[in-house]
């Protein structure tokens, strides 16, 4: 029996997903969470999971963050992303990053199915004619992506706020932490991604496209 998790904040959402693909495969092992924590919960608890489907922009995940912890902590197991948004830069991020997939929400169920049995399979699956539209831009920074999966979240919260132009003892308020602890986690951050300075720090979240959320 194919195994599924779908992890997407919105619960009407993976209701509808959750009986279209039962309608469309028959029998199918399907959980959900409904944010990052919750996801890479479950996906410690059921590491035999066939393959997530993952909503970039759930709670915690942080746009691409999300994708790359999971793919950090959890290798092994296959991931289809799902997106409200089909901007080829965010595509071409995800599957950089080791999504096996790139399915657009308002996709029929029909091509779930196809997707979902294309990469269970082994192989990768995309939109038609956007495997094409990808090759026409530049390949991302696949180490920085390594990078900022080693951040904490607390630290990529950070990154983000230093993105958005937020002084020390505004992150400190925001996160409610003190700003000799907002000074060490921009410490560890510079560290861990390699960089010198704040501007830095912003072009690493605009060429990734990393969200707070």
């Amino acid at each position: 029996m194919i195994s599924l998790l779908i992890a997407d904040d919105h619960p009407l959402f993976r209701s509808a997903l959750t009986g279209a693909l039962r309608d469309q495969l028959g029998e199918v092992e399907i959980q959900e969470s409904h944010d990052l924590e919750s996801t890479l919960g479950s996906l410690k608890a059921n590491p035999d999971v066939d393959l997530l489907l993952l909503d970039l922009n759930m709670p915690g995940s942080g746009d691409l963050y999300g994708l790359i912890r999971i793919r950090s902590d959890f290798p092994d197991i296959p991931v289809a992303v799902i997106s409200g948004s089909d901007d080829l830069t965010v595509v071409a991020n995800v599957i950089e990053a080791g999504a096996l997939g790139f399915i657009p929400k308002t996709s029929e169920p029909a091509l779930y199915v196809e997707a979902i049995s294309t990469i269970l399979e082994g192989d990768s699956w995309l939109p038609q004619g956007m495997s094409e539209q990808l090759q026409q831009l530049p390949a991302p920074d696949l180490d920085m992506q390594r990078r900022v999966a080693e951040l904490t979240p607390q630290q990529y919260k950070v990154l983000c706020y230093l993105h958005e132009g937020l002084l020390n003892k505004q992150i400190a308020y925001e996160l409610s932490i003190s700003e000799a602890t907002v000074k060490a986690h921009i410490t560890a951050i510079f560290r861990k991604l390699n960089i010198n300075n704040r501007t830095q720090a912003v072009l690493v979240v605009s060429d990734l496209n990393l969200q707070l959320n």
